[in-house]
């Protein structure tokens, strides 16, 4: 059974970076697009972007130019490099398939945005 672990995620000032990972299991990883969601307080999980095994990336408009994905199909590890964050960017990250997730979600891993 497929299974995500992200990390990387902390507290960061208004217009502070962090770069957040994600490394998969149980699954043939360099077939499958894979994909960044976030979880509000209080909001539903939403995408954030995806990459598709040959490195081609979608974002959605409140993250473009801000956020890249990347992938290590090597690693099993996908990449989110976030930059000039807001603090409506706080939310817990989480990676999956990003085209039809998995129903097995990890952990994810918190990022808040806060002077």
């Amino acid at each position: 059974q497929v299974q995500f672990v992200e990390s990387g995620g902390g507290l960061v000032q208004p217009g502070g970076s962090l770069r957040l990972s994600c490394a998969a299991s149980g699954t043939i990883f360099r077939f499958y697009v894979m994909g960044w969601y976030r979880q509000a307080p209080g909001k539903q999980r939403e995408l954030v972007g995806t990459i598709r095994s040959g490195g081609t990336t979608n974002y959605v408009n409140f993250v473009k130019g801000r956020f890249t994905i990347s992938r290590d199909n090597a690693k099993k590890t996908v990449y989110l490099q976030m930059n000039s964050l807001k603090p409506e960017d706080t939310a817990v990250y989480y990676c999956n398939f990003g085209d039809v997730p998995s129903t097995n979600w990890g952990q994810g891993t918190q990022v808040t945005v806060s002077s």
